[in-house]
């Protein structure tokens, strides 16, 4: 998997990820933490030279990605990622701020491995890695592969290559992206109204989160059994099923599907493509879940292609949905160390989130005994109490789900409703007295600040350079002045190439974040009179 044989192209999903921290809008969100206690006689020479076997395996790991002719390129970095020991324990907060410690793309590494010695014979070691470079199955190849070498196996090259892949993946979703386009119209909403209990506004932007920790009991095999659903399916129709009891009528969820093929199954790398799963939930649970298995079968068709890419209207984002849900099943078990007792801790969280409210759940074996659950929430709009609620209403919902899987929505325990003004009623009883302005939009929405106040004098002659390059770029006849890039099918692809072009015909570096602020040729064209 070599990637030095010139330029290599990036992934939608990695290019997708280096638009949004060119934006701002990154950061620690993209911090994928996995920490793994040994306890026993560590050779921790050998521990070491194990994590550099594996990032020699996969040297995305040591990659950067940079802009090159309008196009995202990864590239072989300069630098090793750093793979250091610590002989004395961790000070507090010292794995919270190798966490909190940026990555920069463009200059890579993407990852770093420190092995803390916490004591005699115990020690920590803390991976690091940028989700452009890794995502949940990754955290299990990884491990796996460095208990292999520190076992003394050696790790032989993969293929394909890097290049390889993303060539592949680009021509599956070109020939998908029409079919695609014509399943998304009729589904997807870019809306932001979410019915919670305590939220104040909702959230597609990055920010400082808290997580609330609980577990998931084995209602969810019972039901998926029962059913003839797979657990994920269960989880997901039953977090539906928990916003409609707010009083959601439409529920959009937002999922992490893995677009991962056999070519890639042994590839650390961020093979994953957030898409919407969109609901009215009606009739039975037995119905309304088997209603979520066929919508996701149909979704599946499409895995691979960004929905950004699909339609227009979506700006680059942190999140798709002010709610989103990743769900993993992972093999039994953790990785085993020669010699050591090993535990890890797969859902270490990154001290942030990308929207409102995520939910993130690792089943294991059979889960008959349950998964563990996370909810990842923004602390400024939502608050603790509320959030632990939550998670406790989703628990009960599952336990009355088990108890009749048969019964209609509306007979379930369902959670006290949020009516739209703001106020907390029981389920099933009317709203009286005084009410208060609903929750409704908040950060993040798509294209706000497009027009401005017009060009600010500028002349015919730059509108007319810019309005050329736009639509060049997007393919178009004409465009006007106030024209939304992401209503007329702009996308982060769209971006780097006007970029690009500006700085090669005007010799002027445009500001990514004139794209979130003002996303026309008006915008654009004054920030290249401000720049100039």
């Amino acid at each position: 998997m070599s990637l030095t044989a010139g330029w290599d192209r990036a992934t939608f999903a990695q290019h997708g990820m280096w638009i949004t921290e060119r934006m701002g809008a990154g950061g620690r969100v993209y911090a994928m933490p996995l920490t793994l206690r040994l306890d026993g006689p560590l050779d921790t020479g050998a521990m070491l030279a194990a994590c550099a076997a594996a990032v020699e395996r996969h040297p995305v790991l040591a990659a950067v990605l940079a802009e090159r002719d309008g196009e995202v390129r990864l590239l072989p970095g300069k630098v090793p990622p750093s793979i250091r020991f610590e002989e004395t324990p961790p000070e507090p907060g010292r794995l919270e701020d190798e966490v909190a410690r940026p990555f920069d793309l463009e200059s890579g590494p993407p990852a770093r491995f420190t092995l803390f010695r916490l004591g005699a014979e115990r020690h920590l070691l803390q991976i690091v890695a940028h989700h452009a470079v890794f995502d949940g199955v990754s955290k299990d190849l990884l491990l796996r592969d460095i208990a292999a070498a520190y076992g003394g196996s050696a790790l032989a090259p993969l293929t394909p290559s890097c290049d390889e892949i993303a060539r592949a993946e680009q021509g599956r979703v070109a020939a998908a992206l029409e079919e695609a386009a014509e399943f998304w119209r009729p589904r997807w909403q870019d809306g932001q109204d979410l019915l919670l209990p305590g939220l104040t506004r909702t959230s597609l932007r990055a920010a400082p989160g808290d997580t609330v920790e609980f577990r998931l009991g084995g209602e969810v095999a019972a039901i998926a059994a029962h059913l003839g659903l797979t657990r994920f399916e269960v989880v997901l129709a039953a977090l539906h099923t928990l916003l409609y009891g707010y009083g959601n009528t439409r529920v959009t969820v937002a999922v992490d599907l893995s677009t991962r093929t056999e070519e890639t199954r042994e590839h650390v790398g961020a093979f994953v493509n957030e898409l919407p799963v969109v609901s009215g939930p009606a009739g039975t649970f037995a119905e309304f879940a088997l209603s979520i298995r066929e919508e996701l079968r149909a979704i599946y068709r499409y895995r691979e292609v960004p929905l950004a890419r699909a339609l227009g209207g979506i700006s680059p984002r942190s999140a798709l949905t002010p709610v989103s849900v990743s769900y993993r099943k992972r093999p039994a078990g953790d990785p085993s160390f020669a010699g050591l007792d090993a535990s890890v801790d797969w859902m270490a969280a990154n001290g942030a989130v990308r929207n409102t409210l995520h939910l993130q759940v690792v089943d294991e074996a059979d889960g008959t005994e349950g998964a563990e659950a996370r909810l990842r929430f923004n602390p400024e709009i939502l608050d603790r109490a509320a959030c632990e609620d939550v998670a406790e209403q989703l628990r009960i919902l599952l336990a009355g789900i088990a108890a009749r899987p048969g019964a209609p929505l509306d007979e379930l325990p369902l959670p006290p409703r949020v009516v739209p003004a703001g106020r907390v009623v029981p389920a099933g009883q009317a709203d009286h007295g005084a009410v208060i302005a609903p929750v409704s939009g908040g950060e993040g929405a798509s294209g706000e600040g497009a027009g401005g106040e017009g060009s600010g004098g500028e002349d015919a002659e730059l509108l007319g350079q810019v309005t050329a390059i736009w639509c060049e770029v997007l393919g178009v006849d004409t465009v006007q002045p106030d024209d939304d890039l992401f209503d007329l099918g702009g996308h982060s692809l769209t971006i780097t190439q006007i970029i690009a072009r500006v700085r090669d015909g005007m010799g002027v570096e445009l500001s990514f974040e004139v794209f979130i602020d003002s996303p026309t040729v008006e915008g654009v064209a004054e920030e290249i009179a401000r720049a100039r």
